[in-house]
């Protein structure tokens, strides 16, 4: 791929991006090529070292604020006809209450989510706690000559402890594998607001 081709792919790409951040980005990627170049590379060793456009794309929409794409996205290509804001103001009650229980309905699983994690998170310090008193309760009754009893509740201590060390490294599996989830949901999100195909 040469550069010409490059840089039409990703202007392809972020379609629906504003044009002056398109064309801040075409700009970019046009002097890290040429610079690349001047450096001894090969037009199609530059481009092929500055990576696939697809995934420039992605880290660029990324880097854009969704407000952003929403502006651009509703921004009026032509003027409304009184019959269309009409259409639009009467049939507001439906489209906006349908749109309020879709953003409700979103929030609460994400919340909801969170919220179970935040749980298992407390289980696990719970059994944490368990087996700080385990071990201060078995070497209490040990001193005190109950040894049956004081191993007991050393031994269920160190359970605890087991069971509270596994829970946290599950935990912070779950939480590692939502916010990926929710960075690719919100990736996807964005990436319906830019006509090229950056899924």
């Amino acid at each position: 791929m040469n550069k010409r081709e490059f840089l039409e792919a990703l202007q392809k790409l972020l379609g629906g991006l504003p044009e002056e951040d398109i064309q801040k980005s075409l700009e970019f990627y046009s002097e890290m090529i040429d610079d690349r170049i001047e450096e001894g590379f090969s037009e199609q060793e530059a481009v092929a070292a500055i990576g696939d456009p697809t995934k420039i794309a992605k880290e660029i929409l990324a880097d854009i604020p969704i407000a952003k794409l929403v502006k651009q996205k509703i921004k009026p290509k032509r003027r409304m006809s009184a019959l269309e804001i009409v259409l639009l103001v009467l049939g507001s009650p439906i489209w906006l209450s349908l749109f309020i229980t879709l953003f409700a309905v979103v929030l609460s699983i994400y919340v909801v989510l969170w919220s179970v994690i935040i749980s298992l998170y407390s289980v696990a310090a719970a059994f944490v706690a368990c087996a700080v008193g385990g071990a201060v309760s078995g070497i209490v009754f040990i001193s005190l000559g109950k040894g049956a009893v004081g191993t007991f509740m050393l031994g269920a201590g160190i359970l605890c402890l087991g069971l509270g060390i596994l829970m946290f490294i599950g935990c912070n599996t779950i939480v590692k594998g939502i916010v990926w989830l929710s960075r690719k949901i919100w990736l996807f999100i964005k990436s319906c607001f830019v006509k090229g195909e950056v899924k």
